[in-house]
């Protein structure tokens, strides 16, 4: 089976849930992430290590990663903002780490409570740890507002790009950018991410965009077009930030698919299966919106997925 030409990343179950007030129950969270998984999804970050009484809803982190974990051929990826919330995630079986480090200074303190340079040396730390308990475990410090900041406004781009270049010489295997709060625009996502890859080279990550303000498939594509494989979505557009005001909207995983496997992209993921799995989600946060072009239109006349990519 020839690998996919791009990997779509789903963040719902973390990035998604974080962001509601509601709680998922945690048999509809397996449910969801088992019709993920049967769509062709090979990449979801499942859940997010922190206090559960900070965030009640990924109060069964451990018990979430551990199902998701069983899945064949699944990466089991998991937020942790700290070294106590690396150790959690090590133990309960997680395939890849990612930490939230903020290239706005406000952001970062209302985020994480700490600063930047703070958040640099608790890469190093969890790189330190992951290095001795669990080589095999990756580290992605996903560099958030990056595209700006709505407690800060503009964010310096060479700030932008010192942090994820000092974030991979702290131990990360990758560094990617994130429009924490849509901010972005295509031509800024090609020249940062330009510049990403001629400070890091092959430890630029991905591209994690929001659609607030509607530029999240032209960003995305724009990223695609600067060599960006790697993309995080949010099935029904689930998502935000809720330390950053203003900020809503991920990109919804059915219509990047759609986008891509449209243009002859493959994905790996059966469209049908993935439109599918939004009833797990739906029956586990009722009353919640979803949002999501293609599932509401309907997959074009004719299109067929499998000849799609020939």
């Amino acid at each position: 089976m020839t690998a996919p030409d791009v990997l779509i990343s789903e963040v719902g179950p973390r990035d998604g849930l974080q962001s509601v007030k509601a709680t998922m129950p945690t048999a509809d969270k397996l449910r969801w992430i088992d019709a993920l998984h049967a769509a062709g999804v090979r990449e979801i970050e499942v859940a997010s290590f922190v206090p559960a009484r900070l965030l009640p809803q990924m109060a069964d982190a451990a018990e979430v990663v551990r199902h998701a974990a069983t899945l064949p051929g699944l990466t089991v990826m998991a937020l942790v903002p700290n070294r106590r919330g690396a150790e959690a995630a090590l133990a309960a079986g997680v395939h890849k780490l990612t930490m939230p480090v903020s290239a706005s200074a406000a952001h970062s303190l209302a985020n994480v409570r700490k600063t930047r340079e703070e958040m640099i040396e608790e890469v190093r730390a969890i790189a330190d740890l992951r290095r001795q308990i669990a080589p095999q475990v990756r580290l992605e410090a996903g560099i958030s507002t990056a595209f700006g900041c709505t407690l800060q406004g503009e964010v310096p781009e060479d700030e932008v790009i010192w942090l994820a270049a000092q974030c991979v010489a702290a131990g990360a295997d990758e560094s990617g950018l994130s429009d924490t709060v849509g901010y972005a625009n295509p031509a800024q996502v090609r020249r940062l991410f330009r510049r990403l890859r001629a400070e890091i080279g092959d430890k630029a990550g991905a591209a994690h965009m929001h659609n607030t303000r509607g530029l999240g498939l032209a960003n995305c594509l724009a990223a695609y077009e600067e060599g960006v494989r790697t993309f995080d979505a949010s099935l029904g557009g689930l998502g935000g930030c809720p330390y950053a005001p203003g900020a809503s909207g991920n990109v919804v995983t059915e219509d990047l698919v759609f986008m891509f496997e449209a243009m002859g992209v493959s994905t790996g993921i059966d469209l049908q299966k993935l439109i599918a799995a939004r009833a797990p989600l739906i029956a586990g946060l009722p009353g919640e919106p979803v949002y999501g072009m293609t599932p509401e239109a309907g997959l074009p006349k004719g299109f067929n997925q499998e000849t799609a990519h020939v």
